[in-house]
């Protein structure tokens, strides 16, 4: 999973919750799928984590410069 993009995996992630929503797996099928789906979500939460903490906030100053400031999301 270490060459994944965050697309991939979380369309891989939507087909398993779909799957195991839909009701016709048998239960091994079941218990296998939701594995596979832990270790998508744990990659995806991941991914996010770091993106998160890359995104900065550029501010123009008024004297033409720019500072960063680490991005606090809007509570909504």
């Amino acid at each position: 999973m270490a060459t994944e993009k965050f697309e991939t995996s979380l369309k891989k992630l939507e087909d398993i919750v779909r799957r195991l929503e839909g009701g016709s797996l048998s239960l091994e099928e079941s218990l296998k799928a939701f594995e596979e789906g832990v270790k998508h979500s744990a990659f995806c939460a991941k991914k996010l984590d770091e993106v998160e903490r890359r995104v900065e906030i550029l501010l123009k100053r008024t004297d033409g410069s720019f500072s960063r400031q680490p991005f606090e999301p809007e509570d909504e």
